[in-house]
């Protein structure tokens, strides 16, 4: 007896208007002003704060890189406003997030609102299966892939611009066929096909989004700071959709996770925040920073050093003092990844247990208040 089947044919999932969600949150409620009064952080969380701005005033005068790397929830408590401002006082060269990060991005810019109710979702079928969110997050990685950029640039030029232009499949082909060995090639496949099986009409596509002001994508976009996206395969609801490709996801991840070591790359006496990513952002970093090593010393460079972390988030650390090294593997803390991982990385890692938005809120006052 066998127990393996042969995979589900995914493009017959049944797909449903986005408008139609009963969403758990609006944009015009959950955004906090830049000028609006913080929520008061624990002593220990504000000394961090005046220790991180210090260490950014110090980064930015030396012309060294300081990254936010953030999980969906700093967007989801209304911080793009103030993620916006401390990108336009040029207090950030690097912005990273997770897949969810982007959705609830995306979602926010063109409807106002986002979030949605995964219990009664699953039970129904629906979780996910929203047709504007995957369809249009797809279309925006696969043109992309043909113009040679990444999932953050990509969506965020979506937003930005308020659509995107479809080459005519003709013109693809000939692509194709003119040079077959062409780092694009597979992108132009790839899109060939999704313009082909989709019925997707090439030219101009339009699409208004109302409320871009709420989107970190846009924000990013504009004022030309890099914004990586580091997703996986079937994590987020993108996967729900017809039109799922994960050649598209995959290549425009790979793009972003090379910027991505590019910003690491410029980390000797920068700083790096880690806020409310409890797995994407201590797993890609690890990754990358072995990877800017790597290259170094083969270059007879010395390795990454200087920087400092600073790692956010509401659970307690394991109750473990991370100043004095890293805990036994038969201490809980042990297996906080996003504690543990961060430890290891050369710099001098601080944590700060904290609600996000409310220490980026102070950071950001830390940061202005002698402007």
């Amino acid at each position: 007896m066998t127990w393996s089947r042969p995979p589900l044919d995914l493009s017959r999932l049944r797909v449903y208007p986005l408008a139609q969600r009963r969403s758990l949150s609006a944009a015009a409620e959950i955004l906090v002003a830049p000028a609006a009064q913080p929520a008061p952080l624990p002593e220990a969380a504000a000394a961090a704060v005046d220790d991180a701005a210090e260490r950014i005033r110090a980064a930015r005068r030396r012309g060294a890189a300081v990254m936010l790397i953030y999980g969906a929830h700093l967007l989801r408590n209304g911080a793009a406003l103030i993620v916006d401002a401390l990108l336009a006082e040029g207090w950030l060269t690097h912005l990273a997030t997770n897949g969810a990060g982007t959705i609830h991005d995306w979602e926010y810019a063109w409807l106002g609102r986002s979030t949605e109710s995964v219990r009664e979702g699953v039970a129904t079928g629906r979780f996910g299966a929203w047709d504007e969110t995957g369809r249009n997050l797809h279309l925006a990685l696969l043109v992309a892939g043909v113009t040679g950029e990444g999932y953050g640039r990509g969506l965020g030029r979506l937003i930005a611009e308020d659509g995107l232009t479809l080459p005519a499949p003709q013109a693809l082909a000939a692509e194709i066929r003119r040079d077959p060995q062409h780092p694009l090639t597979a992108a132009r496949a790839e899109l060939l096909a999704a313009i082909s099986r989709h019925g997707l009409t090439p030219g101009r596509y339009t699409l208004t989004h109302a409320w871009k002001r709420a989107s970190i994508l846009a924000s990013a976009f504009q004022r030309d700071v890099p914004l990586t996206v580091h997703p996986g395969i079937g994590y987020d609801i993108i996967a729900n959709h017809p039109l799922f490709n994960g050649a598209a996801i995959g290549r425009a991840a790979q793009r972003d996770f090379a910027q991505f070591c590019a910003a690491v790359d410029g980390l000797d006496g920068g700083v790096v925040l880690s806020v409310g990513s409890a797995i994407m952002g201590p797993q890609v970093f690890e990754k990358s920073l072995s990877c800017v090593n790597n290259l170094r010393l083969q270059a007879g460079l010395p390795i990454v050093q200087g920087h400092s972390i600073y790692v956010v988030d509401l659970q307690d650390g394991g109750g473990w003092d991370w100043t004095g090294g890293e805990p036994p593997k038969t201490h809980p803390a042990y297996y906080l990844r996003f504690c543990k991982s961060y430890s290891r990385m050369g710099g001098a890692m601080r944590y700060a247990q904290a609600d996000n938005l409310a220490f980026v809120h102070h950071l950001f006052r830390r940061l202005t208040r002698n402007l």
